[in-house]
């Protein structure tokens, strides 16, 4: 296959989007709106600019919006888009296939 094929290979343009060690965790969080000072407190370990990256990009890719209210202190409220909303059914059968191979999975890691 070609290096071009390959990138319109919906699998591997879905895994460029969603890729990476915070975003699946991020999106599942964001099934509520959340604040940025929300977020960076449910993900121990996750620095400020890690969590800045992951934002724009899945910000970039169409699965989050960012909403900016302009008052004293500034106000930022990050939610799924409907194509972030469209991917919730997909999020949940991984949470519900972890939870059935949950010991399984630990025994090994």
């Amino acid at each position: 296959m070609t290096e071009e094929k390959q990138l319109q290979c919906p699998m591997n343009l879905l895994m460029g989007s969603i890729g990476g060690k915070w975003k699946i965790s991020l999106l599942w969080a964001l099934k509520e709106t959340k604040r940025f000072n929300e977020l960076q407190k449910l993900f121990d370990g996750i620095t400020q600019t890690m969590l800045t990256k992951q934002l724009r990009e899945l910000e970039r890719d169409g699965f989050v919006h960012r909403e900016v209210y302009k008052q004293v202190p500034p106000k930022v409220e990050y939610s799924l888009t409907d194509m972030g909303t469209d991917f919730l059914p997909i999020l949940y059968n991984m949470n519900d296939w972890g939870a059935k191979h949950f010991e399984e999975l630990k025994s090994k890691g």
